[in-house]
């Protein structure tokens, strides 16, 4: 691996001396732009509301299984097995429409990420024509750089002008 990252460096070294290299990080850019932040205040509203609903069905869910265990040796075997079964119904039918929500969930930020995506490349390839810069890394690939050559506060300020926030 390291032999690989020096070959990198000195074939980068015989192509252009002069190449600009600059690196950007993109999980900054969709956690810290109006657009990103709109979309992680949405994912988190949907997210609250979700957990409330869960953990109501979740407390009833409790409180069922505590009412039929107290209940065990009250009622007949054919009652206590017939309630058993229900509520292993209702504790799956539960954990379906959990994983609903959370698909539900990564859906919508997928999709969304994606339009934040979109608005952003161009922005990118506008900005790098701009400036003539040879290349851009994503930063999550950078070991040591100079400051100076972090874009990611630049790109944020034109993706704010851009857009705000998406219509979810």
């Amino acid at each position: 691996m390291k032999i690989f990252f020096f070959i990198l460096i000195f074939f980068f070294n015989f192509i252009n001396l002069n190449a600009d290299i600059v690196y950007i990080d993109i999980n900054l850019i969709l956690n810290k732009s109006e657009v990103g932040k709109s979309l992680n205040t949405y994912l988190k509203s949907i997210n609250d509301e979700y957990l409330n609903k869960h953990s109501e069905i979740e407390a009833k869910l409790v409180k069922i299984d505590k009412e039929l265990v107290a209940q065990q040796n009250i009622i007949n075997s054919d009652e206590y097995e017939k309630r058993l079964q229900k509520l292993s119904n209702d504790i799956q039918n539960y954990q379906q429409e959990k994983q609903k929500a959370q698909n539900y969930l990564k859906k919508i930020k997928i999709n969304n990420t994606k339009k934040i995506l979109e608005f952003l490349n161009p922005i990118i390839t506008n900005y790098v024509e701009t400036n003539s810069i040879s290349l851009v890394m994503p930063k999550k690939n950078i070991i040591v750089g100079k400051k100076n050559l972090d874009i990611t506060d630049e790109i944020i300020k034109l993706l704010n002008d851009r857009v705000k926030s998406l219509n979810f």
